[in-house]
């Protein structure tokens, strides 16, 4: 997986298209409630500013469908990066056309342009080649830094790269160590813990880890359809009824590693801040109650197998944690990760829920790496090609 990055070329004075991920959370006035993706692009864009660079940035920005909606342009993130850079960030009206060529031709060394949102036009999602050539006209050199875009194969993630040269930028560079290092090379034990909702989300990266490591803790929703699958009563708990006889194979393909179950749960009478909660008197859940979290018999044991442990993979939370009453179980296990990689341990956090999680337990900091990339981590673990990272040259 070692691909050719921007500290293998020269890029000194020349121009150069990068794709960030600035697909950044926005209240209802376009304020930015989240700046996490816009500040893990600094690294490389103070590179390629270092080197002279001219530097054009293309993004996304939620789910336009290929129209102009005003409440996905990234202006707002033109705002940002300039606060945080230091430096004025110019915007260009849209991503392709006669002015953006105009603007691009225009900049001068250590200047920025950012593009509007590319998904403005549906050619994007559809990777055109002739929008790919457009985006690749502005610039010499193209830079993929987009990690939470590169399982999609996109005009600017997958197309462009025909046109131009192109290396990863540091971001990029960083996912594929520690995602890479974990599936090829890991330190062992090898502990992997996999939470949230539904088993069908994770089966690819189950049957993938089966292969590569040494213990799997199943939490979350996903555990009731694995227990109730094995013939145990899981009351009203979320279950997946067309998926137990998928949860029963993937049991039995689990018997050559450690694959641990919750042996105690936090049941609750609904799924709300004012339910009636208590911990389940063993494996089993009474009638009209329902599993949101691990009980403290099933946290003790877990955070014992990762107290062992040399890697660690954490992908989804252990119940529903988005509440506090039943948030307890997550954040032992979040911060029993942040304890073994205090003591050397590399720990690396999925995308999505369990970045949340991480950061509402406050050892976010402690990790060795958070992925910036829900659906392109869990596609990394589950040991398929990203057509972003395909398109790049090998070193």
């Amino acid at each position: 997986m070692a691909k050719l990055t921007i500290k293998d070329v020269n890029l000194k004075g020349k121009k150069v298209l990068v794709r960030v991920d600035y697909n950044v959370p926005l209240d209802k006035s376009q304020n930015i409630t989240d700046d996490t993706r816009i500040k893990e692009s600094i690294p490389t864009l103070k590179y390629l500013i270092d080197n002279n660079c001219k530097l054009i940035l293309c993004s996304h920005l939620g789910r336009p469908k290929g129209k102009v909606a005003p409440e996905f342009s990234l202006k707002p993130v033109a705002k940002r990066l300039s606060e945080l850079l230091k430096q004025d960030v110019k915007f260009a009206p849209d991503c392709i056309g006669p002015e953006v060529k105009k603007l691009a031709d225009g900049l001068k060394p250590k200047e920025i342009l950012l593009l509007e949102n590319l998904r403005f036009h549906s050619e994007e999602e559809k990777n055109d080649e002739n929008f790919a050539k457009q985006l690749s006209e502005l610039a010499e050199f193209f830079v993929q830094d987009a990690f939470g875009t590169v399982h999609r194969a996109h005009a600017s993630t997958a197309g462009v790269n025909k046109f131009l040269p192109s290396a990863a930028g540091f971001l990029l560079e960083k996912e594929i160590k520690y995602l890479g290092g974990a599936m090829q090379n890991p330190a062992r034990p090898f502990v992997a813990i996999l939470g949230g909702a539904k088993v069908s989300d994770k089966i690819g990266v189950i049957e993938n880890l089966l292969n590569k490591v040494d213990v799997i803790l199943i939490g979350g929703a996903m555990a009731y359809t694995f227990l109730k699958a094995m013939g145990i009563q899981v009351g009203q708990s979320r279950v997946e009824e067309d998926k137990l006889d998928l949860a029963k194979a993937l049991l039995r393909k689990s018997s050559k590693i450690r694959f641990l179950m919750p042996i105690d749960h936090i049941i609750a009478d609904k799924i709300d801040q004012n339910a009636n909660v208590e911990e389940s008197q063993g494996l089993e859940i009474k009638d009209g109650w329902m599993g949101v979290d691990i009980g403290s018999m099933t946290q003790a044991i877990y955070s014992s197998v990762i107290a062992k442990a040399k890697t660690i993979v954490l992908n989804g939370p252990m119940g529903v944690f988005e509440i506090d009453k039943f948030a307890t179980g997550t954040y032992t296990i979040c911060k029993a990760i942040a304890d073994s990689t205090s003591k050397g341990a590399i720990s690396i956090i999925g995308g999505g829920d369990s970045v949340s999680a991480v950061k509402n337990a406050g050892v976010a900091d402690k990790m060795s790496h958070i992925s910036t990339g829900g659906g392109a981590s869990l596609e990394f673990l589950e040991g398929k090609e990203l057509p972003g990272i395909a398109a790049l040259k090998d070193k």
